[in-house]
């Protein structure tokens, strides 16, 4: 390779389009994603071929959850963190009103902690399979410098 020549282009997304994620209990799964955490449907199918059902979700900005359920999937490993996807986060701007939301459907949530490094509010909880969800609120004024 020549010194001049130049750099192979460069891939460049304007955005995250959507998250896959597997259930185990299709019915339990639904409930959360769309009366405990407010998603949107968009679209609803069961694939019979397949055994399996696909819910399209969507966030507020256009962002999709894709929910499928297929018979029988392995467990997730988690806990010590296994290489992969590590998170869903979700950004909110109400950082008390969403804990305090989840808490009255029942949800265990981590307590709230500021991030050291931007300032800003997170917080975790699980869905109904154990998939770790994060909360990211706004910022706070106390951001360290």
């Amino acid at each position: 390779m020549s010194s001049d020549s130049a750099p192979p282009p460069m891939l460049r997304p304007t955005g995250v389009h959507h998250m896959a994620i597997i259930a185990s209990d299709y019915a339990r799964s639904r409930r959360f994603y769309t009366e405990v955490l407010g998603l949107q449907v968009v679209h609803e199918h069961y694939r019979a071929e397949r055994q399996s059902h696909k819910l399209d979700l969507q966030l507020p900005d256009g962002t999709q959850v894709e929910l499928f359920s297929f018979p029988n999937p392995p467990p997730r490993p988690s806990y010590p963190e296994a290489c992969g996807l590590r998170h869903l986060a979700l950004r909110v701007a109400d950082m008390d009103a969403s804990v305090a939301a989840l808490v009255a459907n029942g949800v265990a949530v981590e307590p709230v902690r500021v991030d050291p490094f931007t300032g800003a509010l997170f917080t975790f909880f699980s869905d109904p399979d154990g998939l770790p969800i994060e909360l990211v609120g706004p910022a706070t004024s106390a951001m360290p410098r």
